[in-house]
């Protein structure tokens, strides 16, 4: 009885919602923070070394981005930050912003079913250009609040890609594939639950990161290590808000820049090793 009132609810609001979705537009603001699980591949480091990469690692896994979206079209943008003073080590050892691409400026128009996202990898701009991803969510009669507004929940399974961050911190002979060895993969495919909750009251599609797809914005979304939570709102600002696509970079498909990106790595690292090999790197 319940649920079934819960469900009358939700098509109430969704029907009031669409009458005034027409121009409807807005800005929100969302804290992102990615759990740290460094696996350093049995390598001996210092315990003041992992614990200044896991520092290091952390503060760059917490970011603010800004959605700014309308009916049909948003962009997701990070907010820049200024480089703390003495962060950054002169050669030694890898960067880990470098070792990620550094992404931003991902636009999504809900209409066509297609994102554009401007990404930097090693000082070289790419610009991807492909279809979103389409989520099987399912809607449960879960509510929270989020602020001032009433947030619904939803789940689906995503499969995720991600480095293996024990490649990474390989030596160079553990490159050699001893026999009866499984070979270490670079990247690792997993499939995750993301939980989501949505409200109604914002009768847009749009959400956070790649996600879209549910009868209104995205206040707050987490998948097995990254929570993302949206911390503030305005809608229909007095000045029209124009979202621009991002043009500039080489335009690619996903899966041409998650292996040009997958190359980028192996060179890094091989310089990496070569140099430490020469004796120009950090000893341990």
């Amino acid at each position: 009885m319940m649920k079934d009132k819960w469900s009358i609810g939700l098509i109430v609001v969704l029907l009031c919602a669409s009458s005034y979705a027409q121009d409807f537009q807005g800005k929100a603001t969302y804290q992102s923070k990615t759990q740290v699980n460094m696996d350093f591949g049995g390598r001996k480091i210092p315990e003041d070394r992992k614990k200044e990469i896991m520092e290091r690692m952390k503060k760059a896994n917490e970011k603010t981005f800004e959605l700014t979206f309308n009916q049909t079209e948003s962009i997701y943008e990070e907010e820049e930050q200024l480089e703390q003073p003495g962060g950054r080590e002169g050669g030694r050892g890898p960067r880990f912003g470098a070792m990620m691409a550094s992404g931003g400026d991902l636009y999504k128009d809900i209409k066509s079913q297609r994102y554009l996202i401007k990404n930097e990898l090693l000082g070289k701009i790419f610009l991807v250009d492909d279809e979103l991803e389409k989520l099987d969510w399912k809607l449960e009669s879960d509510t929270k609040q989020i602020g001032n507004y009433t947030a619904f929940k939803a789940t689906a399974v995503k499969t995720i890609k991600r480095p293996n961050m024990r490649a990474v911190f390989r030596r160079p002979n553990d490159l050699e594939k001893k026999e009866g060895e499984k070979k270490e993969e670079e990247f690792i495919l997993k499939e995750v639950e993301i939980v989501a909750w949505y409200t109604p009251e914002i009768p847009v599609n749009q959400g956070p990161s790649s996600y879209w797809g549910l009868p209104g914005l995205i206040l707050a979304v987490s998948d097995d290590i990254t929570t993302i939570v949206c911390s503030e709102i305005t809608l229909n600002p007095s000045e029209k808000i124009e979202i621009k696509a991002p043009s500039k970079g080489k335009k690619v498909t996903q899966a041409e820049y998650d292996e040009i990106s997958q190359e980028k790595m192996k060179e890094m690292r091989e310089n990496f090793r070569n140099r430490r090999g020469r004796g120009d790197g950090r000893p341990q």
